[in-house]
């Protein structure tokens, strides 16, 4: 059953440090920027957060590196006009970065919630970010191995939660939610407002209660 958490801080207290946090969005689009907020002041640590960004200003994703609370960020689009935070630790030599390129970031989250040990991906062949990757040719064509990308917790934004933690989103602020709800031990989603269970269309919930398993409403 989904646990329907009384605040955001309730809602994240039991992420322990040294996990691997999934943080939706894309962009400051569907980022649980409250969910983060409580992360700060949770306190958890040494934390290595997966991404499409590496933060953006000062808020959200950025405003928890500027804590110092992330070892290792692995991201699609490390680097932006309002990516300062980031930039400053990277130049400083204070947190690593893993780039992956934004198609193969998501098929790799796919893979970890569907169960699929590896793939072999054509992104990137010839680049260094294949480098020490074991290479393949298929029908012709050369292919690197890539391995699922699995989190200890996710947390999403969605637009509205019925009472068993079925989720519908909000046009593009849905991007990596629905990916990353089902790649994570546990998920947590922050929603706009929580509904009667039976109010919600079934023609339009794209991530099932069998995938969450905390929700607040901020």
């Amino acid at each position: 059953m989904v646990q329907i958490c009384d605040s955001a801080v309730d809602a994240v207290s039991g992420i322990a440090d040294g996990s691997t946090v999934l943080v939706g969005g894309f962009g400051m689009a569907g980022m649980p920027v409250q969910l983060i907020d409580a992360l700060i002041e949770h306190g958890a640590t040494d934390l290595t957060v997966v991404s499409n960004n590496a933060g953006n200003g000062d808020t959200g994703l950025a405003a928890l590196l500027a804590a110092g609370r992330v070892r290792k960020v692995i991201c699609s689009f490390p680097r932006q006009s309002d990516s300062w935070v980031f930039d400053g630790l990277y130049r400083a030599g204070d947190i690593q970065l893993e780039v992956v390129p934004q198609g193969t970031l998501a098929e790799r989250l796919r893979a970890a919630g569907a169960g699929i040990g590896a793939f072999y991906c054509p992104t990137a062949v010839g680049t260094p970010l294949a480098d020490g990757k074991e290479q393949r040719e298929i029908d012709g064509r050369q292919y690197i191995l890539e391995y699922p990308l699995a989190g200890d917790v996710a947390l999403i934004g969605a637009h509205r939660s019925d009472g068993m933690g079925n989720l519908v989103y909000r046009k593009t602020a849905r991007n990596f939610g629905p990916v990353m709800a089902t790649a994570a031990r546990t998920t947590i989603a922050q929603v706009s407002e929580i509904v009667a269970t039976g109010d919600l269309d079934p023609e339009n919930v794209v991530t099932p209660s069998i995938y969450i398993d905390k929700v607040v409403a901020v």
